[in-house]
């Protein structure tokens, strides 16, 4: 019996102070760690035979990088920027300019927050957003992007 090579792989990108989920505010975040949340990202694609790449920076620079590295080679982008969510151009350019079917993602319900977390450069270039589904809105938005670039389904003629 042989492994199936995998069809793909999907970005999943992490911003500014998730590498401390799971001891940041539990009562907003929870108390799963970023290694659960990338656990669960590599079972969400594993069941669709993809593969994910992730990455976690505090640093915008090198969220952009590892955004632009993807371009022509990831299936999609499955994003929680954190804080740049509401700050960053400069992501936002680097999306767009991948050219990669994006999902944003929130842990909490970002428009049950503060004022200022209700906007986002990213949510109108996106083609879903996931606001408030804990963890799991990281298995949604990898379930969302292979459904959304499954080439394995046939061609309607």
């Amino acid at each position: 019996m042989t492994e199936e090579t995998p069809r793909g792989m999907i970005l999943v990108v992490n911003g500014p102070n998730l590498n401390l989920l799971g001891t940041r505010e539990p009562e907003k975040y929870g108390t799963d760690t970023l290694m659960d949340v990338e656990r669960l990202c590599a079972e969400a694609a594993a069941a669709h035979g993809l593969e994910v790449h992730c990455v976690q920076s505090n640093h915008e620079g090198e969220i952009i990088d590892a955004i632009h590295a993807a371009r022509g080679t990831a299936l999609g982008l499955v994003i929680n920027a954190g804080a740049y969510t509401h700050t960053s151009v400069a992501i936002r350019d680097a999306i767009t300019a991948a050219q990669l079917p994006t999902v944003e993602v929130h842990i909490t319900n970002v428009h049950a927050r503060e004022p200022f977390r209700h906007h986002s450069y990213l949510s109108d270039i996106a083609k879903a957003v996931i606001a408030g589904a804990g963890v799991l809105g990281y298995r949604f938005g990898i379930d969302y992007l292979a459904d959304l670039t499954d080439t394995r389904l046939p061609v309607q003629v």
